[in-house]
């Protein structure tokens, strides 16, 4: 039981990992100056969504890898 809870919360911790990594930042940076209000106009309705389900994706490994963790030390 222990070795299956522990390669979830590895498999968790990686998608996690992954998850975070693809989502945009708040701040475009450098970027966001130089394109200027393109973005706005073109492409940003579609990227919203994306960081929606995204975010939502995040939260769930998040508390998933909280409950897996508790659960390991506990046993």
């Amino acid at each position: 039981m222990h070795t299956l809870l522990l390669t979830l919360l590895i498999i968790v911790s990686v998608a996690l990992i992954v998850i975070v990594l693809l989502q945009s930042g708040k701040s475009t940076g450098l970027s966001g100056a130089i394109s200027g209000g393109a973005e706005q106009l073109f492409g940003k309705q579609k990227a919203r969504g994306m960081d929606l389900i995204l975010h939502r994706i995040t939260i769930v490994l998040a508390v998933l890898f909280f409950i897996l963790a508790l659960v390991i030390v506990k046993i």
